[in-house]
């Protein structure tokens, strides 16, 4: 049921890397939660993969007499040979998105005590910056000798974002802080996404699917860091320099699902009948409907939203179905619905009618957007490197 995490990413990468190179034999530290920095000065090895976090990990790193690449980004990477996500890019991916759903108003939930936040915090907010947006940010200090109440961290959170004005979209530091956005908004009548649009980092299935409301999120594109962390401990083993010390990884994609499918509407009428829409999509229902609930004619409604979103009301309803219908058709639970069922439960006549909207506004009919939704997760493939290597630790 859960994704494959980050380690398990980045191993997938290592290990294809290992294989099409040859000859490299791997151990292990077992019953870890996560691989020890302290127990590598007790072996014996050409090199090792390890997850440096602390200060002091740092400094037993440097000591041993075997090269150690790092996978973590907690603390600055730069005294140390690392390969990671280019998290300044993760931010700046995530602005890249929310602006473009229209919002001009953005917020950042992260941690002060690690780097990787504040790096994809500066990527966020420069990106905002440029773009001429505002951009709010609610940094939390952690204390491991006082941790914080999980009630407490929840009232911090509310206060923050019952003072931000709608519609916002946010970036939390990673999915669980963004699942705890999508709890508190919930739990205070915000509306997710019409009043606040989530998005996290890491694309954890575990988190993003099985919320209340499925998270948009960043795939970090792990399994190449793992790739280009062995070639790098490869060259160092083979005593070949390294051309730097701190290889960045370009982030895959933003996997976009319901937390952020809208479009920023600071008209309040528009709003309230884009949200009163989504709640019926099941339902076959045109422009009439929302001209009913709208109490005016439909000239008038059409004018409104040509105002406020640049679209006619019916694009909208459209946009809105295949939203949903993108969510339904990625979701690994529902695969074994036909699309005749997926058409019908997001409002369609009929399934040609499906075909014909759904192809229009995802760019590929149903049946593809299926199977390469299924596909997603599937690792890629490289050329192996020409470069030597012996033994190595993870």
């Amino acid at each position: 049921m859960q994704g494959l995490s980050f380690l398990e990413k980045v191993r997938h990468g290592i290990v294809d890397y290992a294989q099409a190179r040859g000859g490299w034999t791997f151990l292990f530290m077992p019953e870890s939660l996560a691989p020890s920095v302290d127990w590598l000065r007790h072996t014996r090895m050409d090199g090792a993969f390890a997850l440096v976090t602390t200060p002091r990990d740092m400094r037993i790193a440097r000591s041993l007499p075997f090269p150690v690449v790092n996978l973590a980004g907690h603390i600055n990477p730069e005294k140390i040979p690392s390969v990671m996500v280019d998290h300044r890019q993760i931010g700046q991916m995530a602005a890249e998105h929310l602006l473009g759903l229209g919002f001009k108003r953005l917020g950042y939930y992260g941690t002060s005590n690690m780097w990787y936040s504040c790096e994809r915090y500066s990527g966020f907010s420069d990106a905002a910056r440029r773009a001429g947006a505002k951009c709010h940010s609610l940094i939390v200090h952690p204390n491991k000798r006082a941790p914080t109440r999980w009630r407490d961290q929840h009232q911090q959170l509310a206060r923050w974002l019952r003072g931000l004005q709608k519609p916002v979209g946010i970036l939390a530091s990673i999915d669980l802080r963004a699942a705890m956005i999508v709890d508190v908004c919930l739990q205070t009548g915000l509306r997710v996404p019409d009043d606040v649009a989530v998005l996290g980092v890491d694309n954890d299935q575990a988190v993003c699917q099985l919320g209340p409301v499925a998270l948009t999120s960043i795939a970090r594109n792990d399994w190449k860091v793992g790739w280009e962390a062995a070639a790098m401990l490869d060259r160092a083993m083979a005593g070949i320099a390294n051309p730097q010390n701190l290889i960045l990884v370009e982030p895959e994609q933003v996997v976009m699902r319901k937390s952020t499918e809208t479009v920023a509407v600071n008209d309040p009428l528009v709003a309230d009948l884009i949200a009163e829409a989504r709640k019926h999509l099941d339902k076959p229902f045109g422009v009439e409907w929302l001209v009913q609930r709208a109490g005016h004619s439909r000239r008038w409604l059409e004018l409104r939203f040509r105002e406020a979103l640049g679209q006619p009301p019916l694009t909208v309803i459209n946009r809105l179905r295949v939203a949903k219908a993108r969510e339904m058709l990625s979701a690994a639970g529902r695969a074994h619905m036909t699309l005749t069922d997926v058409a019908a439960q997001c409002g369609f006549a009929d399934l040609r009618r499906f075909r014909l909207v759904f192809t229009k506004h995802a760019g590929v009919p149903p049946k593809t957007f299926r199977r390469a939704a299924q596909n997603a997760e599937a690792f890629p493939r490289l050329d192996p490197r020409k470069t030597p290597g012996n033994q190595a630790s993870q």
